[in-house]
């Protein structure tokens, strides 16, 4: 890289602020503005644009997420890396739509922020390793938009464990039909034929269909 990236740290618990901007700077990364809340922290953001900016999810006038949505918007330099106890695939998802770069676990910052920082400097992303199973449900889910809506409707149905000729009496179509719906479905979604698989994905994703 041609310089030194800049970073602020926004973190309204003042333990936490000191000891990630004490543990950067000891690191020699060049960490030149702090924040006690999301506000302070976003109007730093728009003064200086850093490169990065490390932000608490939870913070008082304005969470991490909203600073994010705010940079995307206003289309800022300044990458985002979001620090938090969250394991909501909801707050994951929001993160991921506000361009989020990375995402670390409070109880592994210390260990996860320099690889972190790392990837983010080459403008990769990086999450922490706990939140691996939220990042296969997305992915999942990404993959049921690839399906039409007569398919989710039947994968729907087989959450519910029904058999062919069920789903066929129900939604009034033939049990062939229903066949050649649960093949497509299995070549979109790279499933194996296995109609316990095709039961257990179904399942597993019910409350997304």
């Amino acid at each position: 890289m041609t310089h030194s990236p800049t970073v602020l740290i926004a973190d309204d618990h003042p333990l936490v602020l000191k000891g990630l901007h004490d543990f950067l700077i000891e690191k020699k990364h060049k960490v030149q503005w702090t924040a006690k809340h999301g506000r302070e922290a976003m109007t730093l953001i728009k003064a200086h644009e850093p490169d990065i900016a490390i932000l608490d999810i939870q913070m008082p006038h304005m969470t991490g997420i909203e600073i994010a949505q705010n940079i995307q918007e206003l289309s800022l330099k300044t990458k985002v890396i979001l620090i938090t106890f969250e394991k909501s695939p909801s707050i994951y998802l929001k993160s991921r739509e506000a361009n989020v770069y990375g995402y670390i676990l409070k109880e592994f910052a210390l260990d996860e922020i320099e690889k972190c920082l790392e990837r983010v400097y080459q403008c990769l992303s990086y999450f922490s390793k706990d939140l691996l199973p939220l990042i296969e449900i997305d992915e999942s889910i990404d993959m049921l938009d690839r399906l039409t809506h007569s398919e989710r409707n039947i994968l729907k149905q087989l959450a519910s464990n029904k058999s062919a000729k069920e789903i066929a009496d129900e939604i009034s179509i033939s049990v062939r039909t229903v066949e050649k719906h649960k093949s497509s479905i299995r070549q979109k979604l790279n499933l194996d034929s296995k109609s316990a698989t095709l039961y257990l994905f179904a399942y597993s994703h019910l409350k997304f269909l």
